[in-house]
C-alpha cells in the first residue's frame, strides 16, 4: 500500500512541472495606486477593512492614509484580527489599536457583519485585504457582509483590489444553497478565479445580498495583472498560510479539515503535511504543538502523527491548475475505521454532501470531476460578466 500511495505522489510530480513559476514584478496592487482614489476621501469620514496584508509597500495602509491626512474613524478586523495574529476560528474582541489609538471592531467576534452603529457618521469604507481565492477563506464572507450592511446604510465601499494567487483556474464543486455557511456563503466552487474586486462585483450583480440590494461599489483595479499573472504574496495571509507552498496547496489539503486527518497546524509546514497517529502509511512523522497566535490546541497535540509532507509538490497544481482530490481519495482509502474519517465539517467546506458520497463510494477522481463539469461550466458563464483583467487561457 505504501508504495502505491509513494507513485501516486511522484505521478502528481512529474505531471507538473519542479520549476518555481516566474513572479510578476511589475503588477501594482490597488492600495499602491493611491492617486486613484485619495480624492475620494476629502471631506468624508472614513472607515478601513483591514489586515496585516494591507500594505502600500513596506507601511500599512492605515498608517499611510492616517500620514496623508485621511480622516480615518475606525477599523474593522476580519478573521485573524487587524494585526493577523490569531488563530483560525478563534474568536477576536473589539479593542484599541496600539499603535495609531483607533477602535478596532472584530467582525470575527460577536458579530460578523457591521452594525448601523458602527457604521454611525460613516461615509465611505474602505476593504483592502490580500485574499487566497478559495470560496472557504472567510474573507469574501466578511466582505460581502460589509458590502451588504454599506448597501443597507447608503455608504460607499471602495475596494483596493489585489491579485488572487489561484486566479488562473476554476476547480472543485459548486456550492449548493443548502450548504451555505460562513466558510461558503454563495454558489461558486472552491476555486473561483476571481480577485475580490471581480467578486464583489459579482455579488453585486447577480443580486446575492440580502433583499436583493445593491452596494455603492467602486473598485481600484490591480495595475498590470492578468489572470495568467503569477504572484508572490508578499505577506502571509493568514497564520497558517504561511508562505506559498502553502498558499498553492490551501485548496487541495483543506477538505483534510472535515476529516480525522491533521493538515499539520501546530508544526513548521501547515497545510504542508497530511498524517494521523494512527495511519500506516507514509514515510513522513509530525508532532503539532501549541504555537501562540497560530495554533491554539492543535489537532493530535503532542502525538506522533504519520503521513506525507506534500510542500515539494505544490507547484504542480500552480502548473496543472487544478485542485488535487488524489490525496484525499487515497487517505481515505487506506485509513483504517473509515466510519470515523469524516465529521460534519467536510460538507460545508465541500458545499455538498455528494463529493463525501462519491469518496465513499470509490469513485476515481475523474469519475467525481466529470459530476462537477456542467455547474463549472455554468459558472464560468457567469464569472465572466464581472471580470475586470484579461482571463486565463
Amino acid at each position: 500500500m505504501k508504495k502505491l500511495f509513494i507513485l501516486l505522489l511522484l505521478f502528481v510530480q512529474i505531471c507538473g512541472c519542479t520549476q518555481s513559476p516566474g513572479e510578476d514584478n511589475s503588477i501594482k496592487p490597488g492600495a499602491e495606486r493611491i492617486g486613484e482614489y485619495l480624492k475620494l476621501f476629502n471631506n468624508k469620514k472614513v472607515a478601513v477593512v483591514a489586515n496585516q496584508t494591507s500594505v502600500i509597500g513596506q507601511t500599512h495602509l492605515v498608517d499611510s492614509l492616517l500620514k496623508l491626512g485621511v480622516n480615518i474613524i475606525k477599523v474593522f478586523g476580519p478573521e485573524h484580527g487587524f494585526r493577523g495574529n490569531a488563530g483560525a476560528g478563534e474568536k477576536i474582541k473589539d479593542n484599541k489599536d496600539s499603535k495609531t489609538g483607533l477602535h478596532v471592531i472584530s467582525l470575527y467576534g460577536k458579530h460578523r457583519k457591521p452594525t448601523p452603529d458602527d457604521l454611525k457618521d460613516i461615509d465611505i469604507v474602505i476593504f483592502d485585504i490580500q485574499d487566497v481565492g478559495v470560496r472557504f477563506y472567510t474573507y469574501i464572507s466578511t466582505m460581502t457582509y460589509v458590502m451588504e450592511a454599506c448597501a443597507e446604510n447608503n455608504i460607499e465601499l471602495l475596494i483596493l483590489d489585489r491579485p488572487n494567487p489561484h486566479g488562473s483556474y476554476v476547480d472543485g464543486p459548486v456550492l449548493e444553497p443548502d450548504y451555505s455557511s460562513f466558510v461558503g456563503m454563495h454558489q461558486v466552487p472552491v476555486v473561483h478565479g476571481m480577485t475580490v474586486g471581480e467578486y464583489a462585483q459579482m455579488v453585486n450583480g447577480e443580486e446575492w445580498l440580502k433583499n436583493g440590494a445593491k452596494c455603492n461599489l467602486k473598485v481600484i483595479k490591480v495595475q498590470n495583472y492578468t489572470h495568467n499573472s503569477y504572484y508572490k504574496l508578499p505577506i502571509p495571509p493568514s497564520p497558517n498560510l504561511p508562505n506559498m507552498n502553502s498558499i498553492e496547496l490551501y485548496p487541495s489539503l483543506c477538505f483534510f479539515e472535515g476529516t480525522i486527518i491533521s493538515v499539520g497546524r501546530g508544526t513548521n509546514l501547515p497545510f504542508q503535511v497530511i498524517g494521523h497517529p494512527n495511519f500506516q502509511e507514509g514515510d513522513y512523522l509530525f508532532s503539532p504543538v501549541d504555537i501562540s497566535g497560530v495554533a491554539s490546541n492543535p489537532k493530535y497535540e503532542g502525538k506522533v502523527c504519520k503521513g506525507f509532507d506534500l510542500s515539494g509538490y505544490a507547484d504542480t497544481i500552480v502548473f496543472e491548475k487544478r485542485l488535487d482530490l488524489r490525496w484525499l481519495i487515497q487517505m481515505y482509502k487506506y485509513f483504517q475505521g473509515k466510519d470515523d474519517f469524516f465529521n460534519s465539517f467536510f460538507d460545508k467546506l465541500a458545499g455538498t454532501d455528494k463529493l463525501r458520497k462519491q469518496i465513499v463510494a470509490g469513485l476515481t477522481e475523474n469519475e467525481i470531476r466529470e459530476n462537477w463539469k456542467s455547474q463549472l461550466d455554468d459558472f464560468k458563464n457567469i464569472r465572466k460578466k464581472y471580470l475586470l483583467y484579461p482571463d486565463f487561457n
